[in-house]
């Protein structure tokens, strides 16, 4: 079985790497294309300047930034408050924000309650 190709808006990697940011801008939805025309923060210049010199270790609390084509590739560590999540962009993920991929909350998972938690504990077997 052939494995599919992976497309942004019917354009391959190689074509969306090689759009201009005025090209770029028409395809994404209009909170992106919002954010992507004001000037970027001096973070987010930063981050961009590294993604450029291909540096290995890319570590950034941007969560804010609208990915781009000239992140493709790239693996970016995201802070999400408690740690580091180390995210690999894709074509999928273009028009997205960093922070959409790194997520601050977890899922709750109660257990059984303490020694001495509540009267009703009291009847439970100590292991």
């Amino acid at each position: 079985m052939a494995k599919k190709e992976l497309k942004f808006r019917g354009l391959s990697v190689e074509e969306v790497k090689t759009l201009s940011e005025q090209e770029f801008l028409a395809l994404v939805p209009s909170r992106s294309r919002r954010s992507l025309k004001r000037a970027k923060s001096e973070a987010q210049k930063k981050l961009l300047e590294s993604i450029k010199s291909n540096d290995k270790n890319i570590k950034t609390h941007e969560r804010e930034m609208v990915i781009t084509p000239e992140m493709l590739g790239v693996s970016i560590q995201v802070y999400t408050g408690k740690a580091w999540e180390k995210i690999e962009v894709t074509i999928e993920m273009l028009g997205h924000r960093l922070g959409e991929f790194a997520q601050t909350r977890k899922r709750v998972t109660h257990n059984s309650p303490g020694i001495g938690a509540t009267r009703s504990s009291a009847s439970l077997s100590v292991r």
